[in-house]
C-alpha cells in the first residue's frame, strides 16, 4: 500500500500594517566633511535716510557732503546737453568697476586731462596724448578705456551732426524721464530691457564701455529715468507721483 504524500504546509497569510520604511541613504558629505550650511538671506538695503536738514534722501550717497550735493543737484535731474551727455557718458565709462564717488572726487581732473571734454579736441587725440593720459595720477589710468575715448569722440560726432546726440538719446523715452515708484534701492535694477536696446544701438555707432548696465546708471544720472526712492524729497521734485 503506498502512502499518500504529506500534506504541503499551509503559507502563512501576510503580516498586515504598513510596509517598513525603506534605509535612508545618508546624502554624501562634503569635501570638507561636512554639510555645507545654507547661505544667508540678503539683508535688505536701506530705506531713505534722515538728514540733518529734515529731508529724507535715497541710502546710496550716505552722509557724504559730495555725495549728497551730486545726489541733490545733478542725478535724476533730466539733461539735454549734448556736450553735457557725452562727458556724463564718457565718465561712466570710466566708472566701470569702480565706485561713482571714485569718479566724482576725479571729475576735475578728467575735464582738465580731456579737455573739457570737447569731443573735436578728444577725436583728434595721437599716440603721445594717450600716454600722457596714461602718465596722469589724477584719473583713472586704464590703457583700454582711455584709447577707446578716441573712438567714442568720433561716434559722438557722426551722431551729432546726423541728428543730435541728445535727440538720439531722448527719443529712446519720448523726450520726458520714465517714472519710478521705488520704496527702497532693492527694488532698483541695474539694467533695463530698454538699456540694452540703447546699449546695442551705441556700441554699433562706435563707442566703448557703453554696456546696458553702464548705460542705464547713465540713463539714472541724465535724468532719462526718476529712480529716486519714493521716500526721498528729490523724488516729487522731479516728477515722481505724477
Amino acid at each position: 500500500m503506498t502512502k499518500s504524500p504529506p500534506p504541503k504546509p499551509a503559507k502563512s497569510a501576510p503580516k498586515s500594517g504598513p510596509k517598513p520604511a525603506p534605509k535612508s541613504v545618508p546624502k554624501p558629505a562634503s569635501k570638507s566633511g561636512s554639510t555645507p550650511a545654507p547661505k544667508p538671506a540678503p539683508k535688505p538695503r536701506p530705506a531713505p535716510i534722515l538728514h540733518d536738514d529734515g529731508k529724507r534722501r535715497c541710502a546710496w550717497p550716505g552722509l557724504d557732503p559730495l555725495y549728497v550735493a551730486y545726489h541733490d543737484e545733478e542725478w535724476g535731474v533730466p539733461e539735454y546737453d549734448s556736450r553735457a551727455l557725452f562727458e556724463k557718458l564718457l565718465l561712466d565709462g570710466f566708472q566701470a568697476g569702480l565706485s561713482w564717488i571714485t569718479i566724482l572726487r576725479k571729475r576735475d581732473n578728467f575735464r582738465a586731462a580731456f579737455d573739457g571734454f570737447d569731443p573735436h579736441k578728444i577725436a583728434r587725440y595721437d599716440a603721445r596724448k594717450l600716454e600722457a593720459l596714461m602718465g596722469d595720477a589724477g584719473i583713472v589710468r586704464n590703457r583700454g578705456k582711455i584709447e577707446s575715448s578716441v573712438n567714442s569722440a568720433r561716434a559722438f560726432l557722426a551722431i551729432e551732426e546726423k541728428r543730435g546726440f541728445s535727440n538720439f538719446l531722448w527719443n529712446y523715452v519720448d523726450g520726458a524721464p520714465l517714472q519710478n515708484n521705488l520704496d527702497s534701492l532693492d527694488e532698483m535694477r541695474a539694467e533695463t530691457d530698454l538699456s540694452k536696446k540703447i546699449s546695442k544701438e551705441l556700441k554699433t555707432a562706435g563707442f566703448n564701455f557703453v554696456g546696458p548696465t553702464i548705460v542705464y546708471a547713465f540713463m539714472q544720472a541724465v535724468g532719462m529715468v526718476n529712480d529716486h526712492v519714493v521716500g526721498c524729497h528729490r523724488h516729487a521734485e522731479l516728477g515722481g507721483g505724477k
